[in-house]
This record gives C-alpha cells, structure tokens and sequence, in this order.
C-alpha cells in the first residue's frame, strides 16, 4: 500500500477512499488546505562566530531553526543538527560562497550560501520540497489506513504534483497522536486524531514548520496543476546565464508548427503528464516548454536515467586513476565485512560486468531493486545484494537491474579519500555550473545511491547530454575524456530481460527510430515515468523530456513523442 500511494502522489489522479467505512475509524482521506503556500521555502543563514563556531537560522516566515553549533571538521563546516539533518559546507571556486549539501533523510540538497559583507553572514535558499515558487496547489490530503495488525498508517499527498512524492514510515501512535516520517526529506509527521477532524503538523526535527486541519471526504482531492498557466510557445527559450546559449529554431529550419501541435496535445489532454521538453541543436539551446507548473529552476526526478550520471562518474574516475580500468574485479573493493559472500563465479565480476548490466547476479529476485530496498528486509542493502545467488556467468547475459549500479557507487566510495558527493559535485557537476541539485542516498544515508533517483533541473539532464555528444567537453573544458565517451556509447550487450532487446552501453540505452524511412538512431539514459535524455549524433542535437507517467501504461509515451513529434520536427 505505501508503494501504490507513494505512485499516486505521483501520477496525478484523483484518490478514492478505498472502502465504505465508518467515519469514526478514521481510515480514508482527511484533505485541509495549507495556509502559506511558502510555508516549504526555506532561507538558511550562517554566521561565522569564533573559530569552528557557527550560528545557523533556518526560517520560512519566521525562524525555525537558531542554533549556536561547532563545526565537526577543521577546514570545512560540518554541522550535525540531528540524525535526520546536517549541513556540509565548503569555499566555493566563487569568492564569497559556501556551497555544499544540507542532508536531510535521504537526499543531499546542493545549496550555496552567498557572503553579505555588511552583516558578516552566508544566506542561501533550501526548498525540500522541491518547487521554488510556492505551493501551486494548496490543497492535501492524509490517507488514513488501518492495517491488519491493528495498527495504522497514513500518507501525506499534496495536490501539488511536482512535490518529489513522501515515503512515509516509522508509525507510532501514542494515546491519540499517530507519529510518522518521510524517510526521502526527513520531515516528521504528528497526526492527532480529534473528535471530528485530524490536526496533521509537518515538522523539521522537532519543530513545527505549519499545521493544517484536516476534514474526513469520500471522494478525497484532485492531484495535479490543471489550472497551470498554459503559455508554452516555440519562441527563443530565456537566457538564465546558466551556460547556456539560446537561439531560434528557425535558424536551422526547425518545423515550429510541428513543436506547437506538441504544445497543444499535451494542454488539451491527448499527451498526459508531461512535465518538460527541450531540444538543443549544435550546443545552443533552441526549445523550452514546461507544463503543470513546472520550470527551468524544478529539480525533476530521473529516476534511473541518473544510471547514465554513474557510468560518468566510473569513467572520471578511470580518467583520474582513481580506479584502473572496467577489468577490475568487483571484490577488489568490496569491504572486508562482506568479503564472506564471494564464490567462484562473482569473484569473476568485473566493473565492466556492472556497466553493462551482466554482473550475472539474481537480479529480478533476490538482488531486485525492489527486495533490497524494501523495509522489511533486515539487512543492509549491500549485505543483500551481495548475498543474492548468480543465474548467470558474469559477462554473457545481460540482464537490466539497478544492483548493478549500485555496486559500481560503492567501488568507487572505497578509493575516494572525500565522501562521494563532494566528489560527483567537484567533478562533474560543478564544471558543468550545476548548482541546483538533489542526489538520492542509499541506506546508510552516507552514500550517494548509483542506481537511480537523482534529481537535477531539465536544462542541467540537457547539459549532461550535451557533455557526452560533444565528446566529454562542456564551454570548451574536458570534464570526461573522449575514450570514455566513446566506449560508453559502444553497443556491448543487449538487454535480454526487455521486450526489444535494446542494444546497450556503458549505463546507455539504445534505440532507433524511423521518421519518414529515415532511421534515426538515439543514445539514451531513461527513467520510469517518462524521464528521458536523447543524444542524437547525427543532427547535432540533444533532447530531454520529464514526466510523471507512472503505473498508468504511459511510460512509453516521451518516446513516442520523440518519434512522433521532436524528431520530424528537426529533420523536416
């Protein structure tokens, strides 16, 4: 059940109670409205004290957090507020910022706090909840479940879909107050059930960020931003000094009636939940359109097109010597703790063998995604995995599942001397001016997790398509070396658990496309949902769409716009 309304939340449907029940037991939806549409903007302040003393503020409109706190480390400023959240600051390249990761639950929010002179302190925004603009729907519901064991639950849903989505758990109910947190953001939940109504408050820590009263409905809210502003064109996307270049289509004869058919099926309802698209075309941007109240400065999930961001950070390393080449046996770097699991078949695993998908272990049971990660399982994610039996000979099946990945996040963690995320951001991100982002960690909340969830802006997925069409290069620095470029993009299995047996690289998909009997061929790095980055070699163009088709059999969709409507529109 958390599963299926943690996608609902996602998807843009309207909830149901799910069974007739008496009102007083509570179970079913409870919908409020949310006073302050920007009671989820945040603006950190740090002030230097004496040495390795900080004050902090965390404020919306009015002060949550103002906290005297010691740094943790000398040269850099680690401060340790709770377990659920700490902030990891460090000089930026940028005289007079900070930048750096406010932890908290699961992800890493990359913030930057700039230097006010005048008053001696660092202000920066932090916006958990993703958007930055405010609530565009004030509207929630909390879906209150009896469970079998006499227990409850409840999951909180916002009208606004271009929230991340909670995961709610950790319930505990006390007298009349059911306790609950959402281990993605780390915010804590009291739900106290009244006579006739339910007072839910949203906390950071332990303080109270906004409450709101809640009513028992039968027919819960509508979810999503159907009264989002629909003036999407084919015109010169903004300059936002992001890197970017702007220019028009019609500089290359880009068939803007073509884009704008796009634009008007997806506002009137034939195209479904789409989010963004854009095209580049030889390094400038040159097509910008987002829907239901998304924009250029929304984080958006990529679900496990971040797989491709991984293999990025595999070849940096190789390119650094940091680790020696895709020949290197997986249990050369696995802990001493787990070396226990080793056999004759996984000791021939290679970093390779993980890239391309055909470690050779269970994937699709007992090393799933979905089995390592659930949160019953009593052991470390790691531990499972790397417990899971073989099926196959490493290296001659590829078989598509995330363990593999995220085995490769934690080669690479054991030969850096700097936590990884401070790596990824030195590296790839930074050189790139991507500023603007959230990594997903795994479960020891420590490490950034390589099999997907990642979440950056849809200019930044554009920018790192972009980095590999042009051979590793971004504004004329090489970020990722031309070979590496090269081999990831290589066709070296084909993934024999999907229905096309796509032919697949380094974290890479590939497809083809038939426009016209023209056939098209396309690199990719795809996400569930519909999150898409398209390199396209031979016309000089990159492409990325985001999405939320989740679980109503329209993943597929961003594809068939590709076909249907980007690709024609380019080649015209």
């Amino acid at each position: 059940m958390l599963k299926k309304l943690f996608i609902l939340a996602l998807v843009g449907l309207s909830l149901q109670c799910c069974a007739q029940v008496e009102k007083k037991d509570y179970e079913g939806n409870w919908v409020g409205t949310i006073s302050d549409k920007h009671s989820f903007n945040f603006t950190v302040t740090l002030t230097p004290l004496e040495e390795n003393q900080y004050q902090l503020t965390i404020a919306n409109e009015t002060t949550l957090i103002d906290r005297n706190i010691k740094s943790d480390l000398d040269g850099e400023i680690l401060l340790t507020l709770d377990t659920d959240l700490s902030v990891h600051l460090f000089d930026d390249a940028k005289e007079g910022v900070l930048a750096g990761f406010i932890k908290s639950g699961q992800f890493f929010y990359h913030v930057a706090l700039k230097l006010d002179k005048q008053n001696n302190q660092y202000t920066g925004q932090w916006n958990p909840f993703m958007f930055n603009d405010g609530l565009f729907s004030n509207a929630f519901v909390l879906y209150v479940e009896n469970l079998d064991d006499g227990s409850m639950a409840a999951y909180p849903i916002f009208s606004d879909t271009r929230y991340r989505g909670a995961y709610a758990l950790d319930f505990r109910m006390q007298q009349n107050i059911l306790s609950f947190r959402d281990s993605n953001t780390g915010f804590r939940y009291k739900a106290y059930f009244l006579k006739d109504t339910i007072k839910l408050e949203f906390l950071l820590m332990d303080v109270l960020v906004t409450d709101i009263a809640l009513s028992y409905s039968e027919d819960g809210i509508p979810l999503g931003n159907t009264n989002a502003p629909k003036n999407q064109s084919a015109n010169t996307p903004k300059e936002l000094n992001d890197g970017w270049k702007v220019a028009n289509i019609n500089r290359w004869g880009i068939d803007s009636n073509k884009l704008n058919e796009l634009i008007d099926s997806i506002n009137t309802g034939q195209l479904v939940n789409m989010h963004s698209i854009l095209i580049s075309k030889e390094n400038s941007l040159v097509f910008e359109a987002y829907f239901d109240a998304f924009n250029a400065q929304i984080p958006h999930t990529l679900m496990s097109g971040s797989k491709s961001v991984s293999s990025a950070m595999i070849g940096i390393a190789i390119d650094g010597k940091i680790v020696r080449d895709v020949d290197e046996k997986l249990y050369g770097f696995i802990p001493e703790k787990y070396q226990y699991t080793i056999d004759s078949l996984k000791s021939k695993i290679t970093i390779k063998d993980l890239l391309t998908m055909s470690s050779g272990f269970d994937v699709n049971n007992l090393a799933q995604e979905d089995y390592y990660q659930n949160p019953n399982n009593p052991n470390s994610w790691l531990q499972t995995v790397l417990e899971a039996p073989m099926v196959k000979t490493p290296g001659m099946y590829a078989d598509y599942g995330s363990a593999n990945p995220f085995l490769l996040g934690v080669c690479l963690n054991e030969r850096l001397n700097q936590p990884l995320e401070i790596y990824m951001d030195e590296k790839l991100f930074a050189p790139l001016g991507i500023t603007n982002y959230i990594n997903f960690a795994d479960d020891t909340g420590l490490l950034p997790y390589f099999g997907g969830g990642m979440l950056l802006t849809p200019r930044d997925m554009l920018k790192f398509g972009q980095l590999y069409l042009n051979g590793g290069t971004w504004n004329g620095q090489q970020i990722i070396s031309e070979n590496w470029i090269e081999k990831s993009f290589k066709k070296h299995t084909r993934l024999q658990d999907y229905p096309d047996k796509n032919e697949y690289g380094y974290l890479w998909w590939h497809d083809s496309y038939n426009i016209n009997g023209k056939i098209v061929k396309s690199i990719e790095a795809r996400g569930a949902g519909g999150q898409f980055i398209f390199v396209v070699p031979e016309l000089g163009s990159v492409v990325v769409m985001t999405a939320g088709n989740f679980r109503n059999r329209k993943g597929n969709q961003s594809r068939e716009i590709f076909e249907r409507f980007v690709l024609p529109a380019i080649i015209n």
